[in-house]
Parts: C-alpha cells; structure tokens; sequence
C-alpha cells in the first residue's frame, strides 16, 4: 500500500469520522484505568494476555519467532538484544525477509552467538567479522537475517548476516533492498578495546543467504549512531544519533546507490538560529511550539571520522541544532520522522517531521529550504513515554515503540498527532522490569506487525489482526 501524504490525511479524515460515534469515553476510561491514555479510539482496549507475554485489544493475535538461545541454520544461536528490524520481500512466493539488528557489548558473552565460550567460532569464516582478531576481545553485535512464512508465521531458515560490531541499535532499510545497521558506540581501537574502531553504520543486503564481509561506511560518519532512513528520490540517508547533545545528519552519496562510493555529510541547523536548542526541556521557555515549523539549513560536517568524540558539541558550536537522544526514524511518502526519547519538558519524548525540499541536497536548496516540524511532545507517561523506535504503518499513521521507566507499551500516531495504545509487554523479569520494545515494521503486503522484546529473554513477535480498521478510506 502506497505510502503517500494524501493517503496519510484521507485516512485520518475517515478514521477521525468513522470512530466518532464509538463510546470513546468509556474506551477512554478503561485505558485510564488499565495504565495507558488514549487520545483516540484506536483499535480498542487492550485484552489480558493469558500466556502474560503481550496484551493486546480484542482481534488481534501473536506468534513468537527467533528467541535468544536457539539454534540457527549456520550453526550458531540466536545473539540477544533484539533491536531496529526492517521486513523485505522474500526470496520465496509467500515468504518474508526480517533483517535484525542485536545490540550487544563485548561483556554479554552469556548471550553471543558463537556461545559463551566462543566455542561456535569454527562453523563460520571468522575473517568476515568486521572487530576479531584470535584470542582477543570479541565484539558480539550485528544483524540476524530471519526468512519467514507469512502464512504461519513460522521461521523458515535463519543466520548470522553480520557480526563483529558493537551495540547495533537501530539502522534503517534502503529503497534499493537493504538494511543500514548502526553501532551505539564510541569505542576506539585500542588495548582491550578491539583491533578497529566502532560506531560506523554496515549495509546488509536483505537477501543476502550467507553472513557478509562487514564494511563500514566510513564517509558518513562516525558517532553514537541510532538510525537512519533514505529517501528513495534522492539516495541521500538520514541519520539520528542517540546523545545529548545529538545530531541530525545527513549524508549525500557520490553515487545514488551506492552507499560505499563516499558522499557528502552535513548537519541539520536551523535557518536563522544557529545552535537552537530543541530539547525543550524548560516548561517556561519552550524553544520550538507543537506544530511549528522551522526551515532548514544544512552545513557541512567537519572531521566526520570523530576521532576526539566530540562530533556533536563542535558541530552544535559551528551552528547545527541541538537535538536530546535522537532515536527511531522512518521514512514515509517525502517526509522523515524521528523521535527524540527523552525531549519535552517531562523528559519523555518528542516526535519530529523533516519534509525535504524539492532541491534537496542541490544548488537552489536555500530558495526553497526543507522544514522541520515538532509533531509530538508528550507530557504524560500514560500517552506516550519514552518514544524509542519508529515506523509508518500502511494506513499511514506512525507506530512507535517504548523505551520508558515504567511498562512499555507500542502507540500508534495519527497525523494530527493524536495517541493510541496498540499493545503492551506484558512480560516482567525477575526483578519486576519490563524490557523495552524494539524494531517495529509492517510485512510488504501490511497484513503483519513485526516487533522485538528486547530481553528476558529478547523474542521477535509477528501479529496480525484488524489492520484494516484503521484504513477505512480504502472502504
């Protein structure tokens, strides 16, 4: 289903009338009462879980698939710390391809993919890993490729598709079939540290059948990378980083497609007030309104290899705006969207919307700027706390998860910004904390919901239900 603007206002038209003769307020109620809020009807009250891993309203079903621990098809185990995840087309009729991302440190052994001990290095060509050296440290993140049938929503064959990385967070699919992976890192090369440095982001080919050589995308940059999204006009990557302060970037490639073949690198700042700090953290003097639009500058970045990590404050001094913990992003029909996790003047969130210009990254840009727009910012946990991951759902509203203190829930954003719960982690751990919800992402043909718990231990979900009640504009 196109993902286009027009769509994504129509539909909200439609759902904002069709929903206005439902019980809201008693819907409202229950959702109060249950933990959550919700500023729209959405799909409906969420419904206990009997099996206690994840509630959600009434018609809706989940299927657990590739949980940590369990064997894999290349003869190593599923790594732990779900992350970003992006759902391709499958190499197969009814099939699906999710590439993963696993965000782990080199201290989590107890949940590496070649075992505790390392003991499954032998069944892969360790020379493919992008930090390894024999008997040094072992860098434990990358990418888990998962082919899926979608019928069943059963695991079909899965692997190791990168590794020897560190802490991939999040990342972002390419118009061209492929998945940006990103390091949350800034450790450098060094004594008990590894043999290269980290915080790079690695293109993997969504069908790709085998772990590939990992090659890090030097030219655009080096920072405590989150995600990124590519506009499929253009090529050019857009790029969170999850710091304080942190940056939007952007990264022009050389040649459209072709991440590898070097670009351009620059950072958002905002036309006329160079180092404008968004977080918004001061109730009293809020720098950037709910729904203001503000038109964009960028500038080039300098010394993007970072080898100082002070990427962020010198580009914040050299005029680029200054983001809190930018997080999740997406990509919808010319427009970007990015949360920043811990923005507002509670700490618990923001939402922004990035339209480019129709010369974006040309000579001619300045005439006709981008414009960047405050969407969300939540004040109350029970709305939205802590917007983490992102996406756009066929119908055309956001779905975002949680990365909060308290439960964490999935929401879905209707265009007008309005808050709905969609599901909850049910699941605690021992100590009574609820893992957060990671790399939300539709199937192609949007008739499947894929997400991660991250741990206890990290699980990937495949949900189908009533999607269609939010697409009554098709009707």
């Amino acid at each position: 289903m196109s993902l286009s603007r027009r769509r994504f206002l129509s539909h909200a038209a439609a759902v904002s009338a069709a929903f206005g003769a439902l019980p809201l307020l008693s819907a409202r109620a229950q959702a109060k009462a249950a933990g959550y809020l919700n500023q729209v009807a959405g799909f409906g009250p969420l419904e206990t879980d009997p099996n206690g891993l994840f509630d959600l309203p009434a018609g809706f079903d989940y299927v657990t698939l590739s949980e940590t621990g369990e064997p894999m098809d290349d003869g190593l185990i599923v790594p732990g710390d779900h992350d970003g995840m992006a759902c391709f087309p499958g190499l197969e009729d009814g099939q699906v391809i999710l590439v993963r991302n696993h965000e782990m440190s080199p201290d989590e052994a107890d949940k590496s993919a070649f075992g505790e001990d390392g003991e499954r290095l032998s069944a892969i060509d360790a020379g493919k890993l992008y930090d390894h050296e024999d008997g040094a440290l072992t860098h434990l993140g990358g990418t888990t490729t998962i082919h899926v049938d979608l019928a069943s929503r059963r695991v079909v064959r899965q692997f190791l598709s990168l590794g020897g990385t560190e802490r991939n967070c999040a990342g972002g699919p390419t118009p061209w079939g492929s998945w940006i992976t990103c390091e949350e890192s800034l450790t450098q090369a060094g004594p008990g540290y590894g043999a290269r440095d980290h915080g790079y982001a690695f293109e993997v080919p969504a069908q790709a059948t085998e772990l590939m050589r990992a090659e890090p995308l030097t030219a655009m940059g080096r920072f405590n990378r989150e995600a990124c999204a590519t506009d499929p006009r253009t090529s050019i990557v857009y790029q969170t980083e999850d710091a304080r302060p942190s940056l939007i970037t952007r990264f022009i490639p050389n040649v459209p497609g072709q991440l590898h073949e070097g670009g351009r690198l620059q950072a958002l700042m905002i036309s006329g007030q160079p180092g404008l700090n968004t977080n918004n953290w001061d109730a009293h003097a809020q720098t950037v309104a709910v729904g203001e639009t503000l038109a964009v500058e960028w500038i080039d970045v300098v010394d993007g290899h970072n080898p100082n990590n002070d990427l962020a404050s010198r580009m914040v001094d050299a005029g680029a705006a200054n983001f809190t913990r930018g997080e999740g992003m997406w990509f919808g029909d010319n427009e970007v969207f990015f949360c920043c996790t811990d923005g507002g003047p509670e700490h618990i969130g923001q939402i922004w919307r990035y339209r480019p210009s129709p010369l974006e990254g040309q000579d001619g840009e300045t005439a006709q700027p981008g414009e960047l727009t405050l969407l969300v910012q939540t004040t109350d946990e029970r709305v939205l706390e802590k917007c983490d991951n992102i996406t756009v759902a066929p119908w055309g509203d956001l779905v975002v998860v949680e990365d909060g203190d308290n439960e964490q829930f999935i929401r879905g954003i209707t265009p007008d910004g309005r808050v709905y719960t969609i599901g909850r982690n049910a699941a605690s751990d021992v100590e009574g904390e609820y893992s957060e919800i990671t790399g939300p992402c539709f199937s192609p043909d949007g008739s499947t919901l894929f997400f991660n718990v991250q741990n206890g231990p990290g699980r990937t979900f495949a949900v189908k239900g009533l999607w269609a009640t939010r697409s009554l504009a098709d009707a």
